[in-house]
């Protein structure tokens, strides 16, 4: 395994990339591919599908908990805790093509506003990776509840002139940091900072999570 710590923006946000967290994607994607196909996410702003991973499914949860167990030292490390609560897991599957999404997929999102939310993310196949983005207007690099609001007014009403995904800089958001998605990486950031799938226009967004953009989405809370 190689750990990682990256420090992006004006704020020196840490993020914790660790490569070779498992030690065999490929297995891992047939533990994914055994739960599909995966149900639309209705509901929320993901642009694809999501398979949440329940207590129900044995093969999937044992590998979730012996993730985290396995990245625990670096997490503690990164963000400085000691504890962390699982909140969600789920396998998940970018197939939204850029020409259908709703104007809020359109743009960078945060996951929430609580600086001791931290999202884990281990890619499951090699893609362009995840963006970390400072919103120009405002200057927010992360959400929290005292700007949440500012943040939202401003980007509702930009996000009507933006096409397909944020992939890089433009008249709205500067990209500040990228994590290159590679299959096996581990990606660990609060999910208040603003970011974005990197998702290419000749990216196969497939159903099939032997062929497509696979990832496991991993929420924690800290405990301190």
């Amino acid at each position: 395994m190689v750990p990682a710590l990256h420090r992006f923006g004006a704020s020196q946000s840490p993020v914790v990339t660790v490569d070779g967290i498992g030690g065999d994607p490929a297995a891992v994607v047939a533990i994914a591919a055994a739960l599909a196909p995966f149900p639309a996410t209705h509901g929320t702003h993901y642009p694809g599908l999501r398979r949440v991973i329940t207590e129900a499914d044995g093969a999937a949860m044992a590998y979730v908990q012996q993730l985290l167990e396995t990245a625990a030292p670096f997490i503690g490390g990164g963000f400085d805790v000691d504890r962390f609560d699982l909140i969600e897991a789920s396998f998940s599957l970018v197939t939204a093509a850029p020409a259908t999404l709703a104007p809020a997929q359109r743009t960078p999102h945060f996951d929430a506003t609580d600086r001791d939310y931290l999202a884990v993310m281990h890619y499951l196949a090699d893609t362009p990776g995840t963006a970390f983005y400072h919103h120009r207007a405002t200057g927010i690099e992360r959400v929290d509840a005292a700007n949440r609001d500012r943040y939202l007014a401003h980007v509702r009403a930009e996000s009507l002139a933006m096409t397909g995904y944020t992939n890089d800089s433009n008249a709205a958001f500067e990209r500040i940091g990228v994590v290159e998605g590679r299959a096996d990486r581990l990606a660990v950031y609060q999910g208040q900072l603003l970011h974005s799938g990197i998702i290419p226009g000749d990216l196969d967004l497939s159903a099939d999570p032997a062929r497509g953009r696979l990832t496991a989405n991993i929420f924690v809370q800290v405990r301190r």
